[in-house]
């Protein structure tokens, strides 16, 4: 992907580089083939991890909480019944039939 989303990248473009949890366990990882681009596009491309950032939650719970209650956020579920429908489910995620986020429901409180 990141192969792909390089050579499609403006000049001076940035890119976060967050969320490598995958490749973690991974032995013999993929290279990359266009780092060049890196230099030729000026490209900035810098990682971060989600603990940098710790300082600014209470700000954005409470921005995010407003937004949410002022109806600016919509939070959508597809919620599914019952642990025989998972396969299903799962299955759909890439078949792109769910909206929002993917649930199962496996009993009722």
């Amino acid at each position: 992907m990141l192969d792909a989303a390089l050579l499609n990248m403006k000049i001076h473009g940035r890119i976060a580089v967050c969320g490598m949890i995958s490749q973690q366990s991974i032995s013999d990882p993929k290279g990359i083939h266009n780092l060049s681009s890196l230099i030729y596009k000026r490209i900035r491309m810098q990682g971060f991890l989600q603990s940098d950032y710790l300082n600014l939650y209470p700000k954005f719970l409470e921005q995010v909480s407003s937004f949410y209650k002022q109806g600016k956020i919509v939070y959508f579920e597809d919620m599914n019944e019952g642990l025989e429908s998972a396969p299903a489910a799962f299955v759909g995620l890439f078949l792109g039939k769910n909206v929002g986020k993917q649930v199962i429901r496996v009993a009722h409180e």
